[in-house]
């Protein structure tokens, strides 16, 4: 069951530069449902188990846009520095917030996504990227968010990048990459966060489910390469478009259940 999670994650996140979170969460509850995890449990073990796999995803990823030549290391080291202060940060605030209003956020989230990914607005010819203080910002907010709704930041970092002008297939290629210090973080956050809970499930280490873990992260880790492939020969954005389809798919699944 979870390694059907880490294969789907891993293509996700080698194609369209995402840690596959957006995906791995929602489904992630299903799976622990079936399991009979409570509800109230399972929404924060969702996060900081997709939290920990992204960053087995993004590593295999990353290899495999560096060997294309996708990966724009300078942009990579400028936002790196925002990006784990900012992920330990947002897993301290999700740790107070209660599971149905983490629900809802992230039903927000991926229909905002989705709508920005269909509307597909071109930036001025003129605009490039901001200096080291503005990039910090910005890897500060894409940490944040990021950990708040247990993704590897790409659905933030693509856009923020192809706004400024990075072509498409760099900005997928340098958010695989970005997508591992997020992990990093938050995975640690998540680890503290939940230590000091008592009535988690077996098998968990602070927010993190361990068998989720595992089956995730093994599968992704050799599908993630074949994802960039997949991006490598493609038109991005006719896959764009069709992960937006998808998002609001899980989106409008997560509106019922919560009603």
């Amino acid at each position: 069951m979870y390694s059907g999670v880490g294969a789907i994650a891993g293509i996700l996140g080698g194609m369209l530069g995402i840690g596959g979170g957006l995906i791995i969460v929602p489904m992630l509850i299903f799976c622990f449902n079936l399991e009979g995890i409570t509800d109230e449990r399972a929404m924060h073990l969702a996060l900081g188990t997709s939290m920990a796999s992204i960053m087995f995803t993004a590593a295999s990823s990353a290899i495999a846009h560096h060997r294309r030549n996708n990966v724009e290391w300078i942009v990579v080291r400028r936002l790196t520095a925002g990006i784990l202060i900012g992920a330990f940060i947002g897993t301290c605030i999700v740790a107070l917030i209660p599971a149905a209003t983490l629900k809802m956020l992230f039903v927000v989230f991926l229909s905002y996504v989705a709508i920005q990914m269909v509307v597909g607005k071109k930036p001025k010819p003129s605009r490039v990227l901001p200096g080291p203080v503005g990039m910090a910002g910005a890897g500060g907010v894409i940490g944040l968010v990021s950990s708040w709704v247990g993704i590897g930041g790409g659905t933030l970092s693509v856009p923020f990048m192809v706004w400024h002008n990075v072509p498409l297939k760099s900005a997928i290629g340098t958010s695989a990459a970005l997508g591992f210090p997020i992990a990093v973080a938050g995975t640690i956050g998540y680890l503290y966060n939940g230590m000091g809970v008592a009535d988690r499930p077996p098998h968990t280490i602070g927010y993190i489910y361990l068998p989720a873990l595992a089956g995730i992260a093994v599968v992704s880790t050799l599908t993630a390469p074949l994802g960039a492939r997949i991006a490598n020969a493609t038109p991005v954005d006719r896959l764009k478009k069709v992960f937006a389809v998808l998002l609001l798919v899980v989106a409008v699944r997560m509106i019922v259940g919560l009603l």
